[in-house]
């Protein structure tokens, strides 16, 4: 099976053998075995590889399945006899990375011997791995209705509120609290369209009757962070930020009117079974914490 998964990574028996460590006759007998085992052609086979039959596809899922709950059966084991080790594998939109730190610090100061693997991906690609089980776990938008994680565990964590932050001589710096028609109208750099955080901030200025044309875009928070700190541009972002990148010098927060909706971030699990020790773990140093009161506090000492 894990010859299969590598396969159907690699799409190439060479480069999948060269993953395995083992060499290609090896790799294409374990799979002719498996295929006779399970009595169903699983590859379609040509001069190359030419990709996995609907049997195959089907088995596919089955192994990813099977591979993740061998690996927590080898955690728990583990954990057993020597105290949690082994890595998570953790996946984080690029908008909660700064969140993560918030969990994956306390949890390596409780479990030294495992180490943390923390990969910024997409909503999408987060759906795609957890239903893969490439990833143990990952922090994302909840109530994103672009995926679905219908059977998958997920733990809320916070609620993402909106701030804009702009610069202290700016038209907005005084306000108690801006419009986003207002917003819409000021030199702005925002994330990319391609981001899930900004196509939620296009529909709430949509429904404040508004649109959002930034001069300048970018893929990372910390690059829209440098922009803002030219004191050029003002931004909308989410009051998680803070936690990392406070205010700027020069620049200012300001409450901007709350939406209809805000969109909740949090925990998602990968599978249904046992599941990942490591993963539980994260839940319990989750539990103990209360993120959006944190957060929240944070985004009162700046707006004071």
């Amino acid at each position: 099976m894990e010859y299969l998964v590598a396969l159907a990574r690699e799409r190439h028996f060479a480069r999948a053998a060269a993953a395995c460590h083992v060499s290609q006759p090896s790799l294409s007998a374990a799979i002719r075995k498996l295929e006779r085992e399970l009595d169903v052609s699983l590859v379609r086979r040509g001069q190359r590889f030419a990709g996995l039959t609907p049997e195959g596809e089907r088995v596919l899922l089955w192994a990813h399945r099977i591979l993740a709950d061998t690996d927590a059966l080898r955690q728990d084991l583990s954990r057993m006899r020597e105290g949690l080790s082994g890595r998570l594998r953790m996946g984080a939109i690029p908008t909660a990375l700064t969140a993560a730190s918030m969990l994956t610090t306390p949890f390596c100061e409780r479990y030294p011997h495992v180490r943390v693997r923390l990969t910024s991906l997409s909503s999408r690609e987060i759906a795609r791995r957890l239903n893969e089980y490439e990833i143990d776990m990952a922090m994302t938008y909840l109530d994103d209705d672009e995926e679905d994680f219908g059977g998958m565990r997920t733990i809320p964590l916070y609620d993402e509120r909106y701030l804009l932050l702009t610069p202290s001589d700016g038209e907005l710096a005084e306000r108690r609290v801006a419009r986003w028609t207002e917003v819409a109208a000021l030199p702005l750099c925002l994330l990319a369209p391609e981001m899930r955080n900004r196509r939620i901030l296009d529909a709430i200025f949509r429904q404040a009757g508004a649109v959002a044309v930034p001069a300048i875009e970018t893929d990372t928070v910390s690059a829209l962070f440098a922009h803002v700190a030219t004191h050029r541009w003002s931004s909308v972002i989410a009051h998680a930020w803070l936690y990392m990148f406070g205010v700027p010098e020069g620049m200012r927060v300001v409450r901007l009117e709350r939406p209809a909706h805000e969109p909740r971030v949090g925990l998602v699990l990968a599978g249904t079974g046992p599941g990942s020790v490591m993963a539980k773990a994260v839940l319990d140093i989750a539990r103990e914490l209360d993120l959006s009161a944190e957060f929240d506090r944070l985004a009162r000492e700046q707006l004071t």
